[in-house]
């Protein structure tokens, strides 16, 4: 029976995005294929460090995520699998824990840095964040796709085809330097088609 690695389960807010507001059962699974530091590397774009820990948890069966993700979120209907990077669980391999969440009324959303291509027709919200070049990329559809920016970058040139395009400035901890805030709005007045998105969360002072 396959199993799960789980760092976490939570019940939050989501902070970001076009789903910004909204409740949802997050569930960060362990491990990712990318070490985002400041400087740059071959598992890293440079430019700022991951400050979420997803290196511990433990292996949950299929039957126990699903029980866990009922107790933590009562009447919640919208799951997000986060990490890390959770494509690295949620391949094929994943298809009976994903129809079994389905089956029970539940939506599902992740957050993924799109070098994994999803398995398709499972996800109801595909969010797409790249940390790597535009190649690097296997995940090409999205229902939004959303690029952290610091001061002095530009907007991309996504191959990531989505409704909805979100520019976020780089948080450092909890805060984030007006002057970050005060380029990214620049971009989105330049270029229309891209909206601003912040970690509302962090300002928030939820999970």
């Amino acid at each position: 029976m396959k199993k799960f690695a789980v760092n976490e389960v939570f019940y939050s807010l989501q902070g970001e995005g076009g789903r910004a507001g909204e409740a949802s059962v997050f569930v960060r699974l362990q491990g990712c294929n990318l070490r985002c530091d400041i400087e740059e590397g071959p598992l890293s774009p440079g430019g700022w460090r991951c400050d979420t820990e997803f290196e511990s948890g433990r292996l949950l069966t299929g039957d126990e995520l699903v029980e866990e993700i009922g107790r933590v979120g009562g009447a919640c209907r919208w799951i997000v699998f986060t990490g890390g990077e959770p494509a690295l669980q949620l391949n094929k391999d994943a298809d009976a824990l994903l129809a079994a969440l389905k089956d029970r009324g539940y939506r599902l959303a992740i957050e993924t840095n799109g070098t994994v291509a999803l398995p398709d027709g499972m996800f109801d919200w595909i969010t797409v964040s790249p940390k790597t070049a535009e190649h690097t990329l296997r995940q090409l559809t999205a229902s939004e796709v959303k690029y952290v920016r610091h001061h002095g970058q530009g907007v991309p040139h996504t191959r990531v085809k989505s409704p909805l395009r979100y520019l976020s400035p780089a948080f450092e901890g909890s805060t984030v330097d007006r002057s970050v805030l005060t380029w990214v709005i620049g971009l989105c007045k330049e270029h229309a088609d891209w909206r601003l998105s912040v970690q509302q969360h962090k300002w928030w002072g939820v999970r």
